[in-house]
């Protein structure tokens, strides 16, 4: 069975989603037979990279919230993202454009290791604080994946790989995808936003149960809620 994740590196719920999928099928008894794809999507594809400014500052600017209401909104997410065991310092998150960040995933994805390099990219961003748009920092996490430091500059510094993201997010188009993360199970089930973890372990129980049902080899083998949307809100 195929779980496909349309997500951003720069959506503080698209982490916290990939969490709570994530524990979902570490108590699922199949989880062997369920293949997880990241898809790349872009919530601000015109973004200017500027690693001056954090996150806080631009959210501040362009939705005329004053620092101590950006402060007070994100810290709900912080707090959210904490119940899952993650550490978020949105203080120290940079203004970045994530197409070559996308880039490098899709690279990843084509070598069996998208969802490693989706960790390091969100870890990158919303705990340390990383510019994502900065080729060297990008290398450096492709390394620390595992993946070939020589290769990797020449996939940032060219074009390649471009189509692959526009792929993705031509299909979530098609899918009438408009905010994300947005979970596709099996094409047949959706999940929207990060939904409370109960939602992901039925769910994933339900599209298996369907699963089987269209595949009897399987049996034997086997034995919008909180999310960011095109408009930038959170």
């Amino acid at each position: 069975m195929k779980i496909e994740v349309w997500s951003d590196i720069m959506c503080p719920f698209c982490y916290i989603g990939k969490r709570r999928l994530e524990n979902a099928l570490e108590k699922f008894p199949f989880a062997d037979n369920v293949e997880v794809v990241w898809k790349s999507f872009l919530l601000n594809p015109d973004m200017v990279t500027d690693p001056g400014k954090s996150t806080l500052q631009y959210l501040s600017e362009t939705k005329g919230w004053s620092m101590a209401q950006t402060q007070q909104i994100t810290e709900q997410v912080v707090e959210m993202a904490k119940g899952e065991g993650l550490s978020y310092h949105m203080d120290r998150t940079v203004v970045a454009n994530a197409k070559n960040a996308h880039r490098l995933l899709q690279w990843a994805k084509s070598i069996g290791r998208g969802g490693d390099m989706k960790e390091r990219l969100l870890r990158a961003y919303f705990t340390e604080g990383s510019n994502i748009d900065d080729f060297a920092t990008l290398v450096g996490l492709a390394g620390e994946i595992g993946l070939d430091v020589v290769k990797a500059p020449e996939v940032l510094e060219s074009d390649v790989f471009s189509a692959e993201m526009e792929g993705d997010i031509y299909e979530s188009r098609l899918m009438g995808v408009r905010g994300v993360p947005f979970f596709v199970l099996d094409r047949k089930y959706g999940i929207s936003g990060a939904q409370p973890q109960e939602v992901f372990d039925q769910s994933i129980l339900k599209a298996w149960e369907e699963h089987v049902k269209a595949n009897p080899v399987m049996q034997m083998q086997g034995g919008d809620a909180n999310s960011c949307d095109i408009d930038g809100n959170c």
